[in-house]
């Protein structure tokens, strides 16, 4: 097992790592929209998704990987009337890759965001 960590995302708010690569895959810490000094960033769900996309997209390029090797994304959002708006954020941020993906409404996340997301993904070589 490896430990996955970058300066380009925010550092983990609890005693868990980014990511973490394991048998060739990273799994990926979930994201909210903290820029990488770990500032909250406020607005409404395609401020926040962007933000969440990015971080997702640095914690996985520093281990090596992009978006083209997403395997699979879970995406937990706390208003599921929010999930258009992410959506068309997010497709525009994968192209025409398309990973498995679950969405999941919740109670509340970290910091009171509106978003969150993990990923799985498969190491190139």
């Amino acid at each position: 097992m490896q430990i996955v960590s970058t300066p380009a995302a925010p550092a983990a708010i609890g005693p868990y790592a980014q990511g973490v690569i394991a048998a060739g895959l990273l799994y990926t810490s979930g994201q909210i929209p903290l820029d990488a000094d770990g500032h909250f960033v406020a607005g409404d769900i395609e401020v926040q998704t962007t933000q969440v996309l990015a971080n997702l997209r640095a914690v996985i390029e520093a281990a090596g990987a992009g978006f083209a090797d997403v395997i699979r994304t879970t995406v937990y959002v706390a208003d599921l009337d929010d999930f258009p708006r992410l959506n068309a954020v997010y497709a525009r941020h994968f192209g025409e890759h398309r990973p498995a993906r679950s969405t999941v409404q919740v109670a509340r996340l970290p910091r009171d965001a509106r978003v969150e997301i993990e990923a799985i993904v498969r190491l190139p070589g």
